[in-house]
């Protein structure tokens, strides 16, 4: 039994705005397995802005999204989420950091102006975090801990200072995205270890303020998730490349999923679910 279907739809690629920063390098590989495939694989999640602009931001899929816009394909398949939807979650991913010194981070964050770096223990920097009188918080391989205080708690101001500590390493030093806060467990995981940055929570609405205003949150910092997941859709390249209207793409695109129905070619997973051929 099939339960209410996630929301599919085509709508013009430039009504999507994305809500972190992005390296359009960094698209290239996908821009390729698109090419390769013919299909989008599994649509973007977006949801709309409050500002009546018929604007959407981008939840999850951005390098989707700029690769469509690379190859100049003026439509996207999306899945579209409502901000309240109790599915939807947002959460902070932090940086682990590696193959650079730690020394020279701290000393680039350090001289960033109007930031303030005050040297806690974890439990205490952990609470300012989430008071909002830091706006982030640096581990050492060794243990030590800092809270960066910043000098107002204006959010696009305290957003253009988290950039500036994200640039500070961006081109310097290998990162990932963890939720690991433990400094012994990265060590034995980057022998290389520079350090941690852990990233602030921000609330759904506070992102969209900021998409709507042009401010971009720095790459990799926050995580989308909703449930249920539109996954594995396939949905053909050539159809949102098509010379065709936006209402014909998707009077298409509902009469593509009726037929996937009717084939009984979709398929709600309940419970929790690996995927081992992404």
């Amino acid at each position: 039994m099939i339960r209410n279907l996630p929301l599919l739809a085509i709508l013009r690629i430039d009504k999507l705005l994305l809500h972190e920063e992005h390296d359009r390098q960094r698209t290239l590989p996908l821009l390729d397995k698109l090419k390769t495939s013919g299909v989008l694989r599994n649509p973007p999640i977006i949801t709309p802005l409050r500002d009546r602009t018929g604007r959407y931001m981008v939840l999850d899929g951005a390098h989707r999204v700029l690769a469509l816009q690379m190859l100049e394909i003026s439509h996207i398949l999306a899945q579209i989420v409502e901000p309240d939807d109790p599915g939807l979650k947002l959460n902070p991913w932090n940086h682990v950091l590696w193959d650079w010194e730690t020394e020279a981070l701290m000393a680039r964050v350090e001289k960033i102006p109007h930031l303030a770096l005050i040297r806690r223990d974890l439990d205490h920097a952990q609470q300012d975090l989430i008071n909002r009188q830091a706006l982030a918080i640096i581990r050492l391989p060794a243990g030590e801990t800092y809270a960066a205080h910043p000098p107002s708690t204006d959010l696009r101001t305290r957003v253009k200072l988290l950039r500036a500590i994200c640039d500070q390493y961006q081109e310097r030093a290998k990162t990932d995205r963890t939720n690991l806060l433990d400094m012994e467990k990265l060590n034995e995981l980057y022998p290389n270890l520079t350090g941690l940055v852990v990233m602030p929570s921000f609330r759904i609405e506070e992102v969209l303020y900021l998409v709507g205003k042009g401010t971009l949150l720095p790459a990799g910092s926050t995580r989308f998730t909703i449930s249920p997941r539109a996954l594995r859709v396939n949905y053909p390249l050539g159809e949102l490349a098509a010379e065709k209207s936006l209402e014909e793409k998707d009077n298409r695109l509902q009469e593509w999923l009726q037929k996937k129905l009717k084939n009984k070619s979709v398929r709600y997973y309940e419970e929790p679910t690996y995927i081992f051929d992404e």
